[in-house]
């Protein structure tokens, strides 16, 4: 049985191979869509080849509505949107893909039943399947190339659909496991990182501030596990650091002034 979420019907008008009907139904299991119309696809119903495309979403195609005509399909929906990249000479309102998911999801919110229109691979819906259509969708594709494969336009409006009805975060951070580290734990990480790489004769240059530890450290933005992890690193940097130092000092040997050697020269 379909789901019991609200959603539009995506119907496949006369689709040709079997392995894009497959493909759609992935698509659109992906993103919560299970209502699915086949109007008379070219190669019968069912098709093997779809269900080995299908990949997991074959409960889809097992539920599938299978339609002689268009006519029969829509008979009873309230709204139907047509996807189509040409240009038809009808006045009908045209959606982008996310508009016409929003305006999809505030009618099925109001009680209307709704469907959307892919066309077949070859050459999309004809001028009869769009005349029956409510309003169109427009896919801004480039025009030198607007072929769309049918999997692909319906992944387009399914992801626009889910969009439209679940709170999508434009951005996120993982924590894993940890939370951000604290000004305090900054502060001290600051302080850690000073008192290590200037004990451990690390900075090169002598015109080092005391802000710029902690400027280091407030840029990284670390998670409390990050600041531990600098702070080890600090502590093994500043150990390697005196002990090349160290090195260093002993295989240059004593400096001599200019001063020194020109009275030995004497």
């Amino acid at each position: 049985m379909p789901s019991d979420k609200e959603q539009p019907r995506f119907v496949l008008v006369r689709p040709q191979m079997g392995e894009n009907i497959g493909a759609a139904a992935r698509a659109m299991w992906n993103f919560g869509l299970d209502r699915m119309v086949l109007v008379a696809p070219r190669d019968g119903w069912p098709n093997p080849r779809a269900v080995a495309m299908a990949s997991g979403a074959g409960r889809l195609l097992d539920e599938a509505v299978l339609a002689q005509d268009l006519p029969e399909a829509v008979g009873e929906d309230h709204f139907v949107m047509a996807t189509t990249a040409r240009v038809r000479g009808m006045t009908k309102p045209v959606f982008s893909p996310e508009e016409a998911m929003q305006e999809a999801a505030r009618r099925i919110n109001e009680g209307a039943r709704v469907s959307v229109l892919f066309g077949p691979e070859r050459a999309g819906l004809e001028n009869d399947d769009v005349a029956r259509a409510n309003a169109i969708i427009s896919v801004p594709v480039n025009p030198e190339f607007p072929s769309l494969n049918l999997a692909q336009c319906v992944l387009l409006c399914g992801y626009e659909w889910r969009r439209a009805v679940t709170e999508v975060a434009p951005r996120r951070t993982d924590m894993g496991g940890t939370e951000w580290a604290s000004q305090i734990e900054i502060e001290k990480l600051a302080e850690h990182y000073e008192s290590r790489l200037e004990g451990g004769d690390v900075f090169l240059s002598a015109r080092k501030s005391a802000g710029d530890a902690y400027q280091l450290a407030q840029s990284l933005e670390p998670d409390a596990a990050d600041a531990r992890g600098c702070a080890d690193v600090a502590r093994g940097t500043a150990a390697n650091g005196a002990l090349e130092g160290a090195r260093l000092k002993r295989a240059r040997g004593p400096r001599i002034s200019v001063a020194q050697d020109a009275e030995e020269a004497r």
